[in-house]
């Protein structure tokens, strides 16, 4: 079920979702269909959301925001009870980010979900801020390196997306 009606304060997200296949390609799973969803609305709050970043070798957020005043902001998508129940790693993420929030779609059972954590209901399309994170600022240090290591990802995925032979697929 997807939410479009509900997100932007109840504003469609336009007439393209009844015939927009690309959302149900997209990585044919659920949670990627969601972290796409949550990336176009943190683009539309003018943050620079990233998907799939490793922090540290073994941890792999679903994606990672950088918003206008420079906070870091973590968001785990998760498409079911099991999904969240068997996820072992996500408290190593919050010595990742300012904030740190869950995206589920709309039928998730959200009494599952830490309170102190944000919520975000999203679907293929986009999202909807149900619960707004804490914030517990990043220690300088570990900020200045989570930023240069977002940056580094970032370029090289659009190089390589423009240029697949360019260099290898390193970071």
């Amino acid at each position: 079920r997807e939410i479009h009606a509900h997100v932007a304060g109840g504003a469609r997200l336009g007439v393209e979702h009844a015939v927009d296949q690309q959302a149900y390609r997209f990585a044919g799973h659920v949670g990627h269909r969601l972290a796409r969803g949550v990336a176009r609305f943190l683009m539309s709050m003018n943050h620079a959301p990233l998907l799939e970043f490793v922090p540290v070798p073994g941890l792999r957020v679903d994606v990672i925001s950088i918003t206008p005043q420079g906070e870091i902001w973590i968001v785990e998508c998760k498409s079911c009870r099991a999904d969240f129940v068997g996820d072992r790693k996500w408290q190593g993420y919050l010595d990742f980010c300012d904030r740190f929030f869950w995206a589920t779609d709309c039928d998730f059972p959200v009494e599952l979900l830490p309170d102190d954590s944000g919520l975000m209901v999203a679907d293929p399309y986009g999202a909807e801020l149900v619960r707004t994170a804490p914030l517990v600022k990043l220690p300088a240090a570990r900020r200045s390196r989570l930023l240069r290591d977002v940056a580094r990802v970032a370029a090289c995925r659009l190089i390589r997306r423009n240029d697949p032979g360019a260099a290898p697929a390193i970071l």
